[in-house]
Formats: C-alpha cells, sequence, structure tokens
C-alpha cells in the first residue's frame, strides 16, 4: 500500500460515508491510520477537523483535514492519480458530471428513506415508508443500464467506481433493515439490475475490506430509535 503524507481517517465503523471514504483508499492503495469515532461523546481531535458540522468522515491529509465524504471522495482521486492509480470517478467530463448528479441523490434520497423506515412508529407508517423507499431505488435501475453501458457496474468498468461508491457504502444499512424488519429494498424482482449489481459489489474486495458487523449497525440503529424515541415522548 501506497501513500503520501500521513494519512488518517475518523470515522465509526456503522457510517456509510466514512465506510466509502474508506473503501476509496482502498481502491487506490493508500494506507491510513483509522481513528474510530463516538458520534454520541465526540472528541476533540473531530471537533477540531471539522468544527463546523462536527460530523465523520474527516480526512487528515499531511495535519489538514477534509470534511465530507463527497470532497474527501474527489480529493482522494485527485491527489493520487496518474499512473499506478486507479481512477475513481469518470474520465469523461458528461460522465463525471451524470455520476455525481446521482451521487447527490442517492445521498438526498435514500438515506432519508432508510431514516424514515428506521422511525416508523407502526407497522403501517414502516410499510408506507419501504414503498417510498422503493420508489427511491427505482431509478436506479435505469442509471446502472446507462452508466454501466453492459458492464458489471457503475462505472462502465469490471471494477467500482464513483458512483458504486456513492451507493454501495449504503449497502450495509439496506442489509440491516432486512435483518430488523424483514424489508428488502434493492428488490430483485422490482430491479433486477440493481440487485445484481449490489450482490457484485459486496462481494468486491474493497466492500470486504470495511464491512462492518451486522450487529454493530443494529446497535447503533436502536440507539437512534431509543434517542427519537425519548425526544418524542419529551414534547
Amino acid at each position: 500500500m501506497g501513500s503520501q503524507g500521513d494519512v488518517t481517517v475518523l470515522g465509526t465503523v456503522v457510517s456509510p460515508f466514512a465506510l466509502r471514504v474508506r473503501m476509496a483508499l482502498y481502491l487506490k492503495g493508500v494506507s491510513y491510520e483509522y481513528l474510530e469515532q463516538n458520534v454520541f461523546d465526540k472528541g476533540e481531535l473531530l471537533l477540531a477537523s471539522n468544527p463546523v458540522h462536527k460530523k465523520v468522515p474527516v480526512l487528515i491529509h499531511g495535519g489538514k483535514p477534509v470534511c465530507e465524504s463527497v470532497a474527501i471522495v474527489q480529493y482522494v482521486d485527485e491527489f493520487w492519480s496518474g499512473a499506478g492509480f486507479a481512477s475513481i470517478l469518470p474520465a469523461d467530463p458528461y460522465d463525471r458530471a451524470v455520476a455525481r448528479f446521482w451521487a447527490a441523490y442517492v445521498d438526498d434520497k435514500l438515506v432519508a428513506a432508510v431514516l424514515g423506515i428506521l422511525r416508523a412508529a407502526t407497522e403501517e407508517e414502516r410499510d408506507e415508508k419501504v414503498e417510498a423507499a422503493h420508489a427511491v431505488v427505482a431509478p436506479m435501475e435505469e442509471a446502472f443500464a446507462t452508466c454501466s453501458k453492459g458492464k458489471a457496474f457503475f462505472s462502465g468498468g469490471d471494477s467500482v467506481g464513483y458512483l458504486d461508491l456513492a451507493l454501495g457504502c449504503h449497502l450495509f444499512w439496506l442489509e440491516t433493515l432486512r435483518s430488523m424488519f424483514g424489508v428488502t429494498i434493492i428488490d430483485a424482482g422490482r430491479t433486477p439490475q440493481l440487485a445484481a449489481w449490489a450482490e457484485r459489489f459486496l462481494d468486491t474486495k474493497a466492500a470486504k475490506e470495511v464491512t462492518p458487523p451486522t450487529n454493530s449497525v443494529e446497535e447503533y440503529a436502536g440507539k437512534l430509535q431509543a434517542i427519537w424515541a425519548a425526544a418524542a415522548s419529551a414534547k
């Protein structure tokens, strides 16, 4: 593994955005120090490194912090570029724009859908939120067909790229929803190409390198539900 300067990642094992950054570094072959953060009791390093949002992930490279996973992945791709380094973003400007559009769509729509399912107070409400999540995922089926160009991944090739990381980092939480509530968001019956892609993605070395234990994600989800319940009862 190669690096240029000291590289540290502040994250949590359950944060899809931190997993996105770690997978990007793995694709580049960059070694780094990983520091697990307690987001319920934030430490001085995290607060000093990301004083605006006070969130993970943070990449600290050569003593300089870079915040927000999208910005970090683009930084990683630009800094570690050239011969010997895999490209994460597409080379073609239009393909890059399309990948960025869908990555923003995923972070805006899918994250909200997942949180909606977790926050549902009744089975009926949860069913409604699951249907809403299916509606969010549905356009990604056509996006995959367009971006992949008949290949295995959104990158249009046989290895993962920017949009693969953007969506793939959330698959671990989708699996947690399945284990907790028995719901399937990327359904082979509704989105067969996307479901096949998800299986391929989770089988990649980059994904396996950072796969969090299912019980860790469920435990974190339980803490969020307890916080929301307490806030609701306090009103």
